[in-house]
């Protein structure tokens, strides 16, 4: 498919992503409808008043930046930017959040059964007390310690799939940043539904399911936006490409972070990367690829019919 999306031979191009993503999505066997009964489940949990009685409970520390939001939505140029600040740290894609959802999700022998199965997630926070609370942001924080290197005072956590833990990172630390990563629902399924992840992301093998993932994300997020008002700090891609001095100075700005010259030179940051944007961080910004999912639009119907409302409000959620 990229062979054929090179040469412009874009029917056909389309036609190989296609059976690609069809085979994938065979081996998966992903259901859509988990994740909009855990954002149902969200909605329902974390209301302003349930936040309000917990505020301050976990554990103090500032120290982590959590970057979320869809894969291909412009992430890791958010996290190569701060990684360029000095008193950030980047580390890469950490698994710790949902290891631990889980691990409160589930009792021992439950652990044991069937994925899926005996979860209690997210419900079960409302019985945790503010030690258990605080104890499970200091396990967050002893966990990540082994991914820290430089002493500087701040790092980042850059899983996209942490969207879905947007309250319980908030519950067990009330002081880590929270930075969304958004960008043009078309644009960002599409670059999803051309990549084959490593592992994960079994969401992104269909456009159906690719559509639903995006409608249930900007949901969520548009309801902690109005429990949580200003907490969460969003980046959209295309605003950022546009202006990039403009929005990093916003972006520090909304961290608390002095502003730094070194951030707008990203590109000459050596740190590892180990995503699929690993080169284009590696250049200065730029615009190439932001419509290239307009040479198939024609195809993208069954896209556009699942995405529903997330297709016009993407970049400013009607609030709950």
């Amino acid at each position: 498919g990229k062979a054929l999306e090179d040469r412009r031979e874009d029917e056909q191009a389309f036609a190989h992503y296609s059976e690609g993503n069809r085979i994938r999505a065979g081996q998966l066997h992903y259901d859509p409808q988990v994740i909009t009964a855990h954002v149902e489940a969200c909605e329902a949990l974390f209301s302003r008043d349930f936040l309000a009685g917990r505020q301050g409970l976990g554990c103090a520390a500032p120290d982590p930046i959590f970057i979320l939001g869809m894969p291909r939505a412009g992430s890791t140029l958010v996290e190569q930017i701060l990684a360029s600040h000095p008193l950030v740290e980047g580390t890469m894609e950490l698994p710790d959040i949902i290891a631990l959802s889980r691990r409160v999700g589930r009792s021992d022998d439950e652990a044991r059964s069937e994925p899926g199965k005996g979860m209690r997630y997210p419900a079960i926070l409302a019985e945790l007390t503010a030690d258990e609370l605080r104890a499970l942001g200091q396990d967050y924080l002893d966990r990540t310690r082994i991914q820290r290197s430089s002493g500087k005072p701040f790092f980042i956590d850059k899983m996209p799939n942490n969207w879905t833990h947007t309250g319980f990172i908030r519950l067990i630390l009330p002081n880590a940043r929270i930075i969304d990563a958004r960008r043009q629902p078309l644009a960002c399924c599409f670059s999803n539904f051309k990549q084959h992840f490593a592992r994960g992301q079994a969401f992104s093998y269909s456009l159906e399911t690719l559509g639903a993932y995006y409608r249930d994300y900007v949901r969520l997020m548009a309801h902690f936006d109005w429990v949580l008002p200003g907490v969460v700090h969003r980046v959209i891609h295309e605003e950022l490409v546009a202006d990039p001095e403009a929005e990093i100075r916003r972006l520090l700005d909304a961290l608390g972070l002095p502003f730094d010259d070194s951030c707008l030179r990203f590109y000459e940051n050596t740190r590892p990367v180990r995503t699929a944007s690993s080169e284009q961080v590696r250049r200065p910004i730029s615009s190439e690829g932001l419509d290239q999912w307009r040479r198939f639009e024609e195809w993208l119907g069954p896209l556009k019919a699942a995405l529903g409302p997330a297709l016009g409000g993407w970049d400013d959620a009607p609030k709950p």
